[in-house]
């Protein structure tokens, strides 16, 4: 919500939204769908993703100007039938192989932000399930000429980075960061991406619903600590759960909701929370949960 006469508002499609307010420019895309549905999960992200880059290019934007994504995946734990494979197959892991070849393309290219040792900074990410068997794209972008804008891709020192995960959870690990934090001038932006009670690579409380939830807030509240700001080499910055703005809460079986609330209650107040039924991309996995956070620098 933004508005006042320093406010420009423009619409190049209809779901694309770009507000351009103090030198920034926030580039809104939501609830993109394949043109023509793929029978397998791998040409349905493909596909996707050849979409978001037509609607970047609609702004006169790349790749590299995103910081934050979003999928929804139908039947994301199921097996994707149509892989010749003599072992089952994932949809959520053949969206990883997807999404990978895309980021594969774009580093060619030379529209993927990189760190100062030529690694690849993956935009924070939720993927998570939905009902059917298609598969929907939502996007944050920003770009600017301001001198004093900076991003900061965070991971979390508990858990192992996502692209890292070994093969056995899947072909091509999913390429995301664990948050993604934006400054300008003072002011920092957190992205947290979907998060669950997972610790080193391994899930953790199997089949407690509560001590799942308590886990995924601890390491939330570890992504966006000073101390692992510091650690990025971002000294004076950082958050704590008080300065989460909002969350969304993935809940897998709505018998644990009751329970969920409860313990998110307990650890984060009376926070804006948007709990909604879906499955999580591991079968042990109870609950995931995705946020942003508001903070102010030190220095």
């Amino acid at each position: 919500a933004v508005g006042g006469e320093q406010v420009e508002i423009q619409r190049p499609a209809a779901d694309v939204l770009t507000v351009t307010h103090d030198g920034l420019r926030w580039i809104h895309i939501a609830g993109v769908v394949a043109p023509e549905p793929a029978a397998d999960a791998y040409g349905q992200a493909a596909a996707l993703f050849a979409e978001l880059t037509k609607r970047l290019a609609l702004c006169g934007a790349s790749f590299q100007d995103v910081p934050r994504i979003w999928l929804y995946q139908g039947g994301i734990t199921h097996s994707d039938s149509s892989v010749d494979s003599p072992t089952s197959v994932q949809r959520y892991q053949e969206m990883n192989r997807a999404r990978t070849d895309f980021f594969e393309e774009m580093h060619a290219w030379g529209l993927m932000n990189v760190d100062s040792d030529g690694h690849i900074i993956y935009p924070a990410s939720t993927g998570i399930g939905m009902a059917g068997r298609g598969l929907t794209l939502s996007c944050l972008g920003l770009t600017t000429q301001r001198s004093d804008v900076r991003l900061i891709a965070l991971e979390n020192p508990q858990q192992t980075s996502a692209f890292d995960y070994a093969r056995r959870f899947s072909d091509k690990s999913p390429k995301f960061s664990r948050a993604m934090a934006v400054v300008v001038g003072d002011y920092l932006t957190t992205w947290i991406s979907g998060t669950a009670s997972i610790v080193n690579s391994e899930t953790v409380h199997a089949g407690d619903i509560e001590r799942q939830t308590h886990q995924t807030i601890d390491n939330i509240q570890r992504l966006i600590s000073a101390e692992n700001f510091s650690r990025h080499g971002a000294s004076g910055a950082g958050a704590e759960l008080s300065d989460l703005a909002k969350v969304r809460v993935y809940v897998k079986q709505l018998e644990d909701f009751e329970k969920c609330r409860a313990v998110c209650r307990e650890r984060l107040g009376d926070l804006p929370s948007i709990f909604a039924r879906a499955d999580v991309c591991r079968s042990d996995l109870l609950v995931e949960i995705e946020g942003v956070a508001f903070s102010r620098t030190t220095v």
